[in-house]
């Protein structure tokens, strides 16, 4: 049986293999799909709030600062973000049961590697590694979705692959302040191998092989480099700015490195025939600003998570207790999610979508003003809930709108904006925060800096909300 298993598992890893047919023919299986696609989504998500955590604990195990610790989460993002669009092409291409399948692989022999890394340079190269196996995950997972299910239900599916996102994210501060406290980092990544060697064993078995196929091509490697040396230097000059000062020679440079390679990129996709990114796709109505309000939802996200969880370790606050708080904001997200495709059939997506941000905003207003726990724990419930509204919403618009043989393509930029999101909430939360702290000292400077990027984060999702409110009513 075991033997049997593990060849179906390499022949999927190798080509897609179709599934047993009691579980193609089963009533549920679109159903099964989506709960196949909501592992991965779990994984992914308790990744990142795990880690957004750890990264006080694990910057003093190496003896290193918020700025370069910082590294252990945006290696992984940049290389998230750079490998996403890539992946979603050669899904449409090579098919997306396969890649899922060595997505899950990838990023589970990476998690192991993480664990037992004995320095802060090889944790930061499993991260890498890690990003890759997440970005073949996460760049077929919501096009997975719309395959095995009808128009009219889609809104429910990827609501429910949401909920399973908040859900991961809910767990991971929990879950990690539990495992920081009796064991340390290392069993943070650890604990992603039961799960991922579950999820693989499940993309096997449950999901299908790929429908439609776009004809092979040649690839935009160009467009591939120039997109990473973009994200890489942005984020280089973000998070390790504030060390040298912005006005320091290395990070202008670094600076006028990642603008010439953005103009660069863009050449690059105009002209060749097959871009790893397909512009004239992102100008389809209602694409631009649906992409541009969910990469402002992740940012205002994974910056709150980051800010708080460096606050309440500048506080003193136990790992277990610091879990446990932070949990309120992805719980209240895995709550509202499922009720946004009902909502938004009432009220209409755009009013909702607006509605939903504009809650966050207020609510990250109000957590900046506070500084008790059970007011904290509420504000933070409050911005989850009004992200769990939006997100779900947000999503279905987007992949309404790719074209038919495009939804891997839809799905990996889908997910590239979130990576982007994540990654600038990430170095930007760390940057205001360090900033703020250095104006004061103990928790007087570790309140200024909560403050200040609880602010920024707050006045940039209400300033969204604005926006999406101008044009739901036009």
């Amino acid at each position: 049986m075991m033997q049997s298993a593990t060849t179906a598992l390499m022949r999927c890893f190798l080509t897609e293999s179709p599934r047993p047919e009691r579980v193609r023919e089963h009533r549920l299986a679109p159903w099964l799909v989506v709960g196949t696609v909501s592992i991965g989504a779990f994984m992914g998500q308790l990744d990142a709030s795990i880690v957004s955590l750890a990264l006080p604990h694990i910057g003093a195990a190496f003896g290193v600062g918020p700025g370069v610790v910082v590294w252990v989460s945006l290696s992984y993002l940049v290389v998230l973000v750079c490998a996403l669009p890539v992946a979603g092409r050669l899904a449409d291409r090579v098919g997306r049961k396969r890649l899922y399948v060595q997505g899950f692989v990838v990023f589970t022999l990476a998690s192991l590697a993480c664990g037992l890394a004995p320095d802060l340079p090889l944790l930061i190269a499993a991260r890498c590694v890690q990003g890759l196996g997440a970005a073949l995950l996460q760049a077929n997972s919501v096009a997975l979705i719309r395959e095995a299910l009808s128009g009219d239900q889609l809104g429910r599916g990827l609501g429910i692959q949401g909920a399973a996102q908040a859900v991961g994210l809910a767990g991971g501060p929990a879950v990690g302040g539990l495992l920081l406290a009796l064991g340390g980092w290392r069993l943070l990544f650890l604990v992603n191998l039961p799960a991922g060697a579950i999820g693989a064993a499940a993309g096997v078995l449950l999901l299908p092989r790929s429908r439609t196929r776009l004809p092979a091509s040649r690839f935009d490697w160009g467009g591939a480099a120039l997109l990473a040396l973009a994200a890489g230097s942005l984020m280089a000059v973000v998070s390790l700015g504030r060390e040298p000062g912005f006005t320091a020679p290395v990070i202008g440079g670094l600076g006028a490195l990642a603008v010439l390679a953005a103009i660069g990129f863009v050449a690059v996709e105009r002209r060749v025939a097959a871009p790893l990114l397909d512009l004239a796709l992102l100008r389809r109505r209602p694409l631009p600003a649906a992409l541009g309000s969910g990469l402002v939802a992740q940012t205002v996200l994974f910056g709150t998570l980051i800010v708080v969880s460096f606050d309440l370790a500048a506080r003193g606050v136990g790992s277990a207790i610091a879990g446990l708080e932070l949990a309120a904001l992805p719980i209240a997200l895995g709550v509202a999610a499922p009720l946004a495709g009902r909502l938004a059939d009432r009220h209409g997506p755009r009013r909702l979508a607006a509605a939903g941000l504009a809650l966050t905003g207020l609510a990250l207003a109000a957590l900046a003003l506070v500084h008790g726990a059970p007011e904290r724990v509420l504000a933070l419930a409050c911005a989850g809930a009004g992200l769990g509204l939006f997100v779900p919403v947000n999503n279905t618009t987007i992949m309404r709108a790719a074209p038919e043989g495009r939804a891997g393509a839809m799905s990996g930029v889908l997910n590239m904006t979130r990576g982007i999101g994540t990654a600038l909430g990430v170095a930007v939360a760390s940057l205001l925060y360090g900033v703020g702290i250095g104006t004061g000292r103990g928790a007087a400077g570790a309140d200024h800096g909560l403050e200040i990027t609880l602010a920024a984060l707050a006045a940039l999702a209400l300033l969204v909300a604005g926006a999406l409110a101008a044009r739901a009513r036009r």
